[in-house]
């Protein structure tokens, strides 16, 4: 099967301005999700809510219950880097084609994953003040997700100080890009060089170096697809809205 027909399939087409049909899926500009992917969104995110707070889950020393944020904290973080992957795309795509429908996109997509963050975050701080005593310890995780998110909002404080618009969207995909290229070894590196409590960095081993229970796979996977699905779905439904509102100011 052609990668242009799966999409068809998945996501809908839309016709261009030279009338030609152009399959979507995730990462052209535009696209439509079909219903049966927003149903297995909330089927999965209901099943992960219930999963994950009623199944048994393996009882390791200090965190206990608390592992149970695994479903939670970890896939919000992951749908956060995914949606700022596809800001990103949009932001490349929009310096090689001014298209207002590639910035339009690009500056959704960071909204979403910065609100996923900000969850992130919150989550993280409810398992640090069960495990470590307090729910910010200053640990080198934590401070690095800490200002990878400032270095985002710094993004739409920029764009809003801009009244031309095709310098908003120029700068805008500009500073995205580097965003992106500050958030990566803030969170993903420079934490595993440093003294670090969170696992998985500063040689403290991650959820997978423990004996967990393999049930509690069947819950995180579904939540990783379930989360970044929802995030997708929050894009589709703002831009949407955006672009109803300008055809009402025309």
């Amino acid at each position: 099967m052609r990668w242009g027909t799966f999409c068809s399939r998945i996501f809908g087409a839309v016709k261009t301005s030279r009338q030609s049909t152009i399959a979507l899926c995730l990462l052209p500009t535009e696209f439509k999700m079909k219903t049966w992917l927003k149903i297995v969104a909330v089927v999965l995110l209901v099943y992960v809510h219930t999963a994950g707070l009623l199944m048994d889950v393996p009882r390791l020393n200090i965190l206990n219950e608390t592992v149970r944020a695994l479903y939670f904290h970890v896939p919000m973080w992951f749908g956060m880097v995914l949606l700022y992957m596809m800001s990103v795309y949009h932001a490349v795509r929009y310096l090689r084609n001014p298209l207002s429908d590639f910035d339009t996109y690009s500056v959704t997509y960071a909204h979403v994953g910065t609100a996923f963050g900000v969850l992130g975050m919150i989550t993280g701080m409810l398992w640090a003040n069960y495990t470590w005593g307090s729910p910010w310890h200053g640990d080198p995780k934590q401070n690095g997700a800490a200002i990878a998110l400032l270095v985002y909002l710094a993004y739409f404080v920029l764009r809003g100080s801009l009244e031309n618009e095709e310098q908003r969207a120029r700068l805008g995909a500009v500073y995205n890009i580097f965003a992106f290229a500050a958030m990566i070894p803030l969170i993903f590196i420079i934490p595993r060089l440093t003294s670090s409590m969170h696992p998985g960095s500063g040689g403290n081993p991650g959820f997978n170096a423990y004996d967990l229970d393999s049930r509690m796979r069947l819950v995180f996977y579904p939540a990783v697809i379930a989360w970044f699905l929802i995030g997708l779905w929050i894009v589709n439904i703002r831009v949407r809205i955006k672009k109803l509102e300008e055809k009402s100011i025309q």
